[in-house]
């Protein structure tokens, strides 16, 4: 079971040819999040948004992906982001989380949180899994390009568990046009499934026996996309074929065998036995 959609995960389903259930309806009285990327010219307008959401009683998340400035990297973090929304939000109970914090200090700010004393959260993404408010309406995500598109759905997630319509809102911090592209998945769907399709489209799966996440398979001939269809049969005559002839037995396997048998052979020896 997965619910992170990964490249590698999805490749390892297709190429190990497992059967597939997919979970793609809301829980009941849940409604679709509504998506919207944008630059850093519409901040004034999600602070407004914020705020209306919060007049309403609802609550909000804002995630930057560093804890404090840094010299070698321009991204807004969460210290100076949480002074900054505290100007820009007056009225408005805004505190900060990291994992840099005890873990008392970050379950009072959590159970803080939950309870609708904290109305506006800035976090790192210690909050991407495990956390439940329904009354959070509003995921907002500063420099979104520097997340990967199963971290960004993760975060997503956080938000579209009530009743009330929800929101997220993808700030990406530069112009970049693979960037654009990339975001603009996220943009246009709330499905898992298809967001690990389209990522394994982008960036390629990865090993699938080893740590690598992203990056193109060297197959020299078969592409996942473009030949599925080929592969699906394949796979099905191999099945068949092992049904009828398990140990290829039949005359008209003895090549079939001798391939297999030097394959094999090959494999073993890779690994030393």
């Amino acid at each position: 079971m997965s619910a992170t959609p990964i490249p590698r995960t999805l490749a390892i389903i297709l190429y190990g040819d497992l059967s597939i259930s997919v979970i793609d309806e809301l829980p009941a009285k849940r409604l679709p999040i509504k998506n919207c990327v944008v630059d850093t010219s519409y901040r004034p307008k999600a602070y407004r948004f914020i705020t209306r959401q919060v007049e309403l009683g609802r609550q909000a998340y804002v995630i930057c992906p560093m804890v404090e400035e840094s010299e070698g990297l321009e991204a807004e973090n969460v210290t100076d982001y949480t002074q900054l929304l505290k100007k820009e939000l007056p009225g408005i109970t805004v505190e900060m989380l990291h994992g840099q914090m005890k873990a008392a200090q970050k379950n009072e700010i959590m159970e803080r949180f939950a309870s609708g004393e904290i109305q506006v959260l800035v976090s790192t993404t210690v909050v991407e899994v495990g956390v439940n408010v329904p009354n959070a309406t509003v995921m907002m995500v500063e420099n979104a390009e520097r997340f990967g598109l199963a971290q960004l759905h993760q975060l997503r997630g956080r938000v579209g568990r009530g009743e009330h319509q929800s929101y997220c809102i993808f700030i990406r911090g530069n112009k970049d046009q693979e960037t654009a592209k990339r975001l603009e998945i996220l943009n246009h769907s709330n499905d898992g499934f298809y967001i690990a399709s389209e990522d394994l489209k982008l960036r390629g799966s990865g090993d699938l026996l080893g740590t690598r996440q992203s990056g193109d398979m060297e197959f020299q001939m078969a592409d996942i996309f473009r030949d599925a269809d080929i592969l699906q049969k394949a796979s099905e005559a191999a099945s068949e074929l092992l049904a009828d002839d398990p140990y290829f037995e039949k005359p008209e396997h003895e090549l079939l065998k001798k391939v297999m048998k030097s394959y094999l052979d090959l494999e073993n020896h890779d690994i030393g036995l």
